[in-house]
């Protein structure tokens, strides 16, 4: 019986100094029944041409331009493109551990459908990785190896992009690459989380992740902090919040302000804390800020934290474990 077919769905703009290393990552796979779904998005450098002259030795690489602008819609012709009964992501700027595909892959046939294969993910760099990559890449790291992805979802995206695999059906129940939200990949994560596909663990490291000051993530406006917050506000809105209980917010930095502006937008009320013997008391958008102690007037909240300070953080924890609450269910950490 032949191995099932996985489609490798890439974008790429502009990183010929990369795709050599990248694509090579990919042929020397030890599994080898997959295609590769290779859209350039308007590139102006070689980009094109080097991965022109892979695809012209190896047939499974299929190489696309981009009809529209950006990586959703480059997304949407991969997959539109492709064949495959197992679908993944990968960057063009990455490196495949030479088994992530076996691994992926045989996790999806072992569980079936319902679920999204894993992996392990490291940074590398020539000038270094900086202390809040190494904090994300091992908060990931920690989550992946438990499967517990969704457990932290509003903190930041908990579901590495180019490493992850799930079935041709489930990512069309999920709809796929249909929406023009950004970033894609965080949207596209709540998605899975929404539709409830399982997470499977792994412990095992299948990526490499690179960094550089040209990177998108690092460059372009749709990564930018507010955008975050509108992906996680909206998703809260729509699978976790309960209108019948009274909803508070924590902090009054950026994005708690970020979050309350949103909030009184829509018309949703809620209670605003804030630590700041400064700020409490007064009035921020029409809306007074209350202290910590206001907290037992209300019954049964449901509670948005913004306080970044990891100290803070884990005092309001201490707090909400104290009295009985359940993170996802009675609080949701932000940041």
């Amino acid at each position: 019986m032949q191995a099932p077919l996985i489609s490798i769905l890439t974008p790429f703009k502009n990183t010929a100094i990369y795709l050599p290393e990248c694509l090579d990552s990919i042929i020397n796979q030890n599994y080898q029944n997959w295609e590769l779904i290779i859209v350039d998005d308007h590139s102006s450098d070689q980009s094109y041409s080097v991965v022109e002259a892979y695809a012209k030795k190896d047939y499974r690489i299929r190489l696309f331009k981009n009809s529209g602008h950006g990586i959703i819609e480059a997304l949407r012709l991969a997959f539109k493109k492709s064949k495959g009964d197992y679908i993944t992501r990968m960057d063009s700027d990455d490196v495949m551990h030479t088994e992530k595909l076996y691994f992926l892959v045989n996790d999806l046939i072992t569980s079936g459908k319902g679920h999204v294969a894993l992996g392990l993910v490291k940074y590398f760099s020539n000038e270094g990785i900086s202390d809040g990559y190494a904090r994300y890449e091992a908060w990931l790291n920690g989550l992946t190896k438990q499967g517990s992805n969704y457990s932290e979802i509003y903190k930041e995206c908990s579901i590495a992009s180019p490493c992850w695999m799930v079935h041709r059906d489930d990512l069309i129940r999920c709809d796929a690459f249909n929406l023009n939200y950004y970033p894609e990949d965080y949207d596209l994560t709540f998605r899975f989380y929404k539709q409830q596909l399982k997470c499977i663990p792994s412990q095992k490291l299948l990526h490499y992740w690179r960094d550089y000051p040209t990177r998108t993530s690092r460059t372009h406006e749709h990564y930018a902090q507010n955008y975050f917050l509108d992906i996680k506000l909206s998703y809260f809105l729509e699978l976790d919040y309960d209108k019948n209980r009274p909803l508070t917010v924590w902090g009054a930095g950026f994005k708690g302000k970020t979050i309350a502006k949103r909030l009184k937008s829509q018309k949703i009320p809620f209670l605003w804390i804030c630590n700041n013997p400064k700020k409490i008391g007064k009035k921020i958008y029409g809306i007074e800020l209350h202290s910590f102690n206001q907290l037992s007037t209300l019954t049964n909240p449901q509670s948005i934290v913004t306080v970044a300070n990891e100290n803070a953080q884990r005092v309001i924890r201490n707090y909400f474990k104290s009295q009985q609450m359940v993170s996802m269910t009675d609080y949701f950490f932000f940041c």
